[in-house]
């Protein structure tokens, strides 16, 4: 999304505001987003046992359950766990809306300072829709990745040993081969990129309820790709895991997925569903002069337009 109609240097205090918004708000979904996947204890119920538990409990209040239900036990250091308890990962609900409704908060946040990305994949597709300046993208990816990195390496921190597990690390399930994974990915990051350029094209107004649709958007994400490859759509929520646990076992996927699935969102939107120039060719020019642009940009030049009251966006 672009950010609100304002004069600014490219070394502004705009983009040190903008970088902190992105920094913050990537850290900030992925440390709740990763959090509801840690594998907590959780009581294992024995569909036979139920009305016997029932039984047992309603014989008197505080009574504690007798015989074999509680009678071994796994140590884990410090930790006893009952044998009627069990590792057991979240419901894909749960996980889901986690992540949804985090980067619809953050989204919210950070629209009016950086555009809300929080996301490599979507600044890279902003960038090839001509909706954030090359130097900004760069620094954007830079924030969102060290927010991520920082974000994994405190809940690691926060988290009991036993239960960090694998600290949400993305990985292809049993079955799933590597081209399946990549299409999944890349689809998920397609239908989340068209959701926020549509977005864009109200101006980034609050008000319309964009951030909340985009929370929709990750959280139908997640809720098709979880199975498959516990669901990226972010290269920086890959990274942050991956640098933390030091496994890069297929990586590459979520991020070349993700990025090939934002370009295509972007391209198809820029030449098809809402065109903003004339073809392909002129598509391919607008791009080369941006970056012309951006390379001869002088401080001068950004001074004048503030002068004159020109807008400028990132």
């Amino acid at each position: 999304m672009e950010l609100p109609r304002a004069a600014c240097r490219p070394w502004d205090v705009c983009l040190l505001k903008a970088l902190l918004a992105e920094f913050m708000g990537t850290g900030i979904c992925l440390f709740t987003g990763l959090a509801s996947i840690t594998p907590w204890i959780q009581p294992a119920f024995d569909s036979g046992n139920l009305g016997t538990t029932a039984q047992n409990h309603s014989s008197g209040a505080g009574s504690e359950p007798s015989g074999a239900e509680y009678a071994a036990t796994t140590s884990l250091g410090d930790l006893e766990m009952p044998a009627s308890c069990s590792w057991a990962s979240p419901h894909p609900i749960h996980v889901s809306l986690a992540f949804g409704s985090s980067v619809a908060l953050m989204s919210y946040c950070a629209l009016p300072l950086s555009g809300g990305h929080l996301n490599p994949a979507v600044t890279i597709s902003m960038l090839v829709a001509g909706k954030v300046r090359p130097t900004w993208a760069m620094f954007y990816i830079m924030a969102q990745l060290l927010g991520a990195t920082t974000a994994s390496a405190l809940l690691y921190g926060l988290t009991p040993e036993h239960a960090r597990g694998e600290m949400g690390l993305n990985k292809l399930a049993p079955g799933v081969t590597l081209p399946q994974a990549l299409g999944i990915e890349a689809i998920v990051s397609f239908q989340l990129v068209l959701c926020i350029l549509a977005i864009s094209r109200s101006n980034g107004d609050p008000s319309k309820g964009g951030p909340m649709v985009i929370g929709i958007s990750v959280m139908l994400g997640h809720l098709v790709a979880m199975g498959y490859t516990g669901c990226s759509m972010n290269p920086a929520r890959s990274l942050g895991p991956a640098l933390i646990t030091f496994e890069f076992a297929n990586h590459w996927v979520f991020w070349v997925g993700p990025i090939s699935g934002g370009l295509a969102a972007s391209i198809l939107n820029q030449l098809v569903l809402a065109p903003t120039v004339g073809g392909f060719r002129q598509w391919l020019t607008m791009l080369q002069q941006g970056l012309k642009e951006e390379h001869n940009l002088q401080p001068a030049v950004e001074s004048t337009a503030q002068e004159t009251g020109l807008s400028e966006t990132p």
